[in-house]
C-alpha cells in the first residue's frame, strides 16, 4: 500500500525559504511539507534545509529551487541510492520506493542542501489520550510538574502514566534538560519540538522515540548540554528523532550497555559536538542513521571521565555519515592510562555511506580511524561493505597506535586483526593512509583489506593504494575479492 504522512510544523519554528518540497501518492493530492532551518559547518556555520515525512510504499517528491542561481546540475546522495531525476526548469521530481536519507545538492553546492529524510511509517505510536500516557501539550514545562503529573493516577482504573508524550507543537524544558525515570516511555510526536536535553542516568528500560525535534540551537556551547545523555544505564533505545545544533554530543553514551539507536539524525556545528560517542560501553547497536556533524560522527573509546572500563560488540550498520569536522569512524583515543588501559573490541561497521571528510590538521584525519592510546588495545575491527565518496580533506584509512600529547598521557598498546571488506572509495586520494606502530613492543599487527576498490580500481597492494607503513607494522595484506560461491 501507498502511503504519506506530513506533520505540520509548529509555530515558532525556524523555516528556509530556498527550497519548496511537495510529496504525494502516485495519482494522489499534492501535500507541502514544511522546511525546516538547521545549520551545518564548524569552519563557517550556515543555515541548511531539511525535510521530513513518513512513507509506506512508493511516494512521488517534488523540490523546487529557490537559490537564487538558476538550477544546472542536480545531485541526490548518497551515491549509491542510485537516485534517477527529472528537471523542469528549477523543479526536480523523483520517486522513493522505500524510505531514504537523502541530499539534495544544486549545482554542487553541500551547504545550502537540502536534507530530506523519508522515515518508515509507525506502526505502534502510543495512543496520546490513553490511561498510561501523560499528554504533555506546548509549553515551558517544569521537571517537577512532570514528575508530579506522572505520578499521579488515571483512568478508570487509575493507572500511573509510563509514557511522557510531547504533542505537536513547541516545547521547552524550563532547567534546559529532561531526567527520564526507569520504565519510561518518551515519545516526541511529528511536529513537535522540544528544546532541551533529555537524560537517562542509572536508569533501565527507557525508550526515547518519536518524529519530532530536540533543538537545541539556542543553548551556549559552554552550556554542553547533549541531545541524549545515557549513562551508568541499560535497556535504552532511542528511535526516529532529529537533533538540532546541540552543544555538545548528539548522543553521549557512558558505562551503559544494551542500548539501541534506530533511524536517528543529527546535525551541529560546535566544537566538540560528535554525534555518537560511547565510552565504557558494551553491546551497543547503531542501524539507519543520518549523522552531519562538526566532530566525529561515531568515536568509540574505552575509559574516560567518570566511566571506566573495556568498550565491546559495537555494531553501527546501515548508516549515512558526514563529518563536516574530523572523522566519520573513530575508535581507541581514551583509555585507562593509569593501569593497564582498556580492550576495545568486537566492532562492526557495516553498509555505511560516508559523504565527507573535512580535517585540516594531519593528526585528526582519517575517514576510517583507529588511533590506540592510553595504553589501549583495539582488536577484532570489521570495516565491511563501506563507500567514501570525494571528501574535501583528509585521508581514507588512519591505522596507528599513537602517543597523541594533547589527550594521552602514553602511548597506545596495540592494534591487532583489523579485517576491510569491499570498500569502495571514489575520490582525489592525495593523501597517503596510514598504517604505523609506535614502536617494537607497541605494534599493529593483522590489517586484512579484501575487495578494496579506489576508483574503480581493486588495489592488491600498498603502494598502489597510496598507503604508508612503517617497520612497526605487519601482516598488512591486500587480496582480491572473492566472487560469492567460489573458495
Amino acid at each position: 500500500m501507498n502511503k504519506v504522512v506530513v506533520y505540520d510544523a509548529p509555530k515558532g519554528a525556524v523555516g528556509r525559504e530556498d527550497f519548496a518540497v511537495r510529496v504525494r501518492v502516485p495519482g494522489g493530492e499534492w501535500q507541502d511539507v514544511f522546511v525546516y532551518e538547521v545549520k551545518v559547518d564548524m569552519h563557517e556555520v550556515r543555515p541548511a534545509s531539511m525535510v521530513y515525512f513518513d512513507m509506506e510504499g512508493t511516494v512521488e517528491v517534488e523540490v523546487e529551487s529557490r537559490l537564487s542561481e538558476p538550477v544546472g546540475q542536480v545531485v541526490i546522495r548518497p551515491l549509491s541510492a542510485e537516485m534517477a531525476c527529472r528537471r523542469d526548469g528549477n523543479r526536480i521530481s523523483f520517486r522513493l520506493d522505500r524510505p531514504r536519507k537523502l541530499s539534495i545538492e544544486i549545482n554542487g553546492q553541500r551547504f545550502s542542501n537540502l536534507h530530506l529524510f523519508a522515515n518508515p511509517l509507525e506502526t505502534d505510536a502510543p495512543d496520546p489520550d490513553g490511561d498510561h500516557v501523560l499528554f504533555l501539550k506546548p509549553a515551558i514545562h517544569r521537571t517537577e510538574d512532570i514528575y508530579r503529573l506522572a505520578g499521579t493516577p488515571k483512568g478508570a482504573e487509575g493507572t500511573t502514566p509510563d509514557t511522557l508524550y510531547f504533542g505537536p507543537g513547541f516545547h521547552w524544558l524550563e532547567e534546559g534538560l529532561l531526567r527520564i525515570p526507569s520504565g519510561t516511555t518518551v515519545y516526541v510526536a511529528g511536529g513537535a519540538v522540544v528544546a532541551g536535553s533529555f537524560v537517562c542516568e542509572r536508569v533501565q528500560d527507557v525508550t526515547i522515540r518519536g518524529r519530532g525535534i530536540l533543538y537545541l540551537s539556542d543553548y551556549h556551547r559552554f552550556s554542553a548540554l547533549r541531545g541524549v545523555r545515557i549513562v551508568f544505564s541499560r535497556n535504552v533505545e532511542v528511535e526516529g528523532i532529529i537533533t538540532v545544533d546541540p552543544p555538545h554530543y548528539s548522543i553521549y553514551l557512558g558505562k551503559s550497555d544494551h542500548v539501541r539507536i534506530r533511524n536517528f539524525k543529527s546535525f551541529s556545528t560546535r566544537g566538540w559536538s560528535d554525534g555518537i560517542d560511547m565510552m565504557a560501553c558494551s553491546d551497543i547497536e547503531i542501524d539507519d542513521v543520518f549523522l552531519r556533524t562538526s566532530d566525529d560522527c561515531i568515536a568509540i573509546y574505552g575509559t574516560r571521565w567518570d566511566y571506566a572500563g573495556d568498550t565491546r560488540f559495537v555494531t553501527v550498520r546501515n548508516s549515512v555519515l558526514w563529518a563536516d569536522v574530523a572523522h566519520p569512524l573513530m575508535i581507541g583515543t581514551h583509555g585507562d592510562h593509569g593501569n593497564d588501559g582498556d580492550m576495545i573490541e568486537d566492532v562492526l561497521f557495516e553498509n555505511i555511506d560516508i559523504l565527507e571528510h573535512h580535517e585540516p590538521q594531519p593528526n585528526y584525519m582519517g575517514a576510517m580511524a583507529i588511533n590506540a592510546g592510553d595504553k589501549n588495545t583495539v582488536r577484532r575491527v570489521v570495516y565491511r561493505n563501506i563507500r567514501v565518496e570525494d571528501f574535501e580533506l583528509g585521508r581514507l584509512v588512519d591505522i596507528r597506535v599513537v602517543w597523541n600529547k594533547d589527550y594521552n598521557p602514553v602511548p597506545g598498546r596495540r592494534i591487532e586483526d583489523i579485517r576491510f571488506e569491499r570498500i569502495v572509495y571514489n575520490g582525489a586520494n592525495r593523501l597517503p593512509s596510514r598504517i604505523l606502530g609506535f614502536d617494537a613492543e607497541r605494534t599493529v599487527t593483522g590489517v586484512q583489506f579484501c575487495g578494496l576498490y579506489i576508483n574503480g580500481t581493486e588495489i592488491t597492494e600498498a603502494e598502489q593504494g597510496n598507503f604508508e607503513l612503517n617497520g612497526f607494522a605487519f601482516n598488512v595484506a591486500f587480496s582480491r575479492l572473492q566472487a560469492e560461491g567460489t573458495e
